[in-house]
């Protein structure tokens, strides 16, 4: 592991292996689940209007304009993370981070946000159509395997 000695050797290193995509998160929270959270704009700690759900409640559909949010580009994520800090209640704010060539789980892929026209936006997407239960297995396998950053008011 190489030790950085500033945020841009930091960037350097991550332009030669490819993108990334992060995700600001208060800490002691989960990175993809809402934890604790179920009924009402929650179904098994996955938020409703993060992805398309079935009219019965219990698939995810796929869909390209939906998804768990991620930054793709650092001055994007800025702008997230000073959102996040903000309503937060003074907590620490960490970020988590995947990068482009991360092995996701069959079924769920990164895609543009096809609203964002500055390519800043990435969802974390469903791409067939699952129980939410599996999903839900899917977005903690995911949490597992990404990386953090914490106390990252620092960094950016």
């Amino acid at each position: 592991m190489e030790q950085f000695k500033t945020l841009e050797d930091l960037r350097e290193y991550i332009k030669d292996i490819g993108s990334f995509y992060a995700r600001p998160t208060t800490r002691g929270e989960h990175p993809t689940l809402y934890e604790g959270k179920n009924g009402g704009e929650y179904v098994c700690g996955v938020r409703k209007r993060d992805y398309l759900f079935s009219t019965c409640g219990k698939w995810v559909l796929p869909s390209n304009s939906m998804g768990l949010s991620f930054s793709g580009h650092w001055q994007h994520l800025k702008q997230i993370y000073r959102l996040k800090s903000t309503r937060n209640g003074g907590k620490p704010v960490d970020v988590y981070w995947v990068l482009e060539t991360a092995d996701l789980p069959s079924g769920l892929k990164i895609i543009l946000d096809p609203n964002d026209k500055k390519k800043r936006h990435y969802f974390l997407a469903v791409t067939e159509r699952m129980r939410v239960e599996q999903l839900v297995r899917k977005l903690q396998w995911v949490a597992d395997r990404m990386s953090v950053i914490r106390g990252a008011q620092r960094v950016l």
